[in-house]
């Protein structure tokens, strides 16, 4: 079968189609032939510099989401032919991801699509949901409490998960401020829906406070530690920072001190997407069914040929929505 193998970190001209083995079904395992997955800014870390690591076991095929349908199966939950999501628990990284033809998935972190699902949303529309909406959702609605009756800063608006992020507090009727490094794509904002739309230098704290003089409730920060602060200063009383991407290329502060940093009465929390489980699932695609969302698409690729393509569209930040490569329809 072809499969993308990362043998070394390299840029992005120099992923290459492989011929490899379709690996053999192994107990509490699943074989999956691969209908699409997204790309992720962790896929792109993994190929520039984390392959260094010595918990990478090289060579690995890179992927850490993609949607498919059982070929074979030494799990009791699951049949041939079931169309499946599966995301995380070392997928790409620890064993093969979904950079290839048919993959080998371990059952606990594969889920069931129904039926509704598949005849509703189109194969690239639920490629774009796994790993993104599990973590807008697992941000705004576990890490962050939103409810509709707050005001939600979102730093990294252009982003897909950003983009998604904002679908979904709007959804419920929340007030909602994004930003863009970016003027031509604050337009892009408004358009998704933003109530407020700014250019994000970095310090943009008193912006919010000539909108919301008291500050937002809640911020969702995808830029990640670089504006962590100013997004501190941007929070109400009792206000939510919720720490989930790293735009910003800088993943540590060094020195950090969790007393004189984390102001008082404001709190500081994360969302690590490593641990989804069916029943999360089943709550993420209810709600994009409940409320018709479309998933925020910048482009769909239909070969494994395309991948350098792909990630150098992930690495131009001009994405504006999920990046996905089909290899066919459900």
């Amino acid at each position: 079968m072809k499969a993308i193998v990362l043998e070394k970190t390299c840029e992005a001209d120099e992923l290459e189609i492989s011929e490899i083995t379709i690996p053999k079904i192994t107990p509490n395992h699943i074989l999956v032939k691969v209908n699409a997955f997204g790309i992720n800014r962790s896929e792109i870390i993994l190929r520039e510099y984390e392959a260094d690591e010595d918990y990478i076991h090289l060579p690995v095929v890179p992927g850490i989401e993609c949607v498919g349908t059982v070929i074979d199966s030494m799990s009791d939950e699951f049949k041939v032919g079931d169309k499946i999501i599966s995301l995380m628990g070392g997928m790409g990284r620890s064993f093969n991801g979904s950079y290839e033809e048919y993959v080998l998935l371990p059952a606990k972190n594969t889920f069931k699509l129904n039926n509704e699902i598949c005849e509703k949303l189109s194969t690239e529309e639920i490629a774009a949901i796994p790993e993104t909406y599990f973590t807008s959702y697992g941000s705004l609605f576990e890490c962050l409490q939103l409810s509709s009756e707050d005001t939600l800063l979102i730093r990294g608006g252009t982003s897909a998960t950003g983009l998604i992020s904002l679908s979904l507090a709007k959804a419920i009727g929340c007030e909602v401020i994004t930003t863009s490094r970016n003027n031509e794509k604050i337009a892009v904002l408004l358009a998704h829906g933003a109530d407020y739309a700014l250019i994000d230098d970095g310090n943009i704290s008193n912006k919010i406070k000539e909108i919301y003089p008291n500050g937002v409730s809640k911020v969702l920060e995808l830029v990640g530690p670089r504006t962590m602060a100013d997004s501190f200063e941007s929070l109400s009383l009792q206000g939510i920072c919720c720490v989930t991407g790293i735009l910003g290329n800088i993943e540590h502060i060094d020195g950090f001190d969790p007393i004189k940093d984390i102001p008082n009465g404001k709190y500081l929390t994360s969302f690590f997407s490593n641990y989804p489980t069916q029943h999360i699932i089943n709550k993420i695609f209810e709600y994009v069914l409940e409320y018709d969302l479309k998933p925020p698409i910048a482009k769909v690729f239909n070969s494994l040929d395309d991948i350098n393509e792909a990630h150098k569209l992930m690495e131009s930040n001009n994405a504006q929505g999920k990046i996905i490569v089909k290899l066919e329809d459900f």
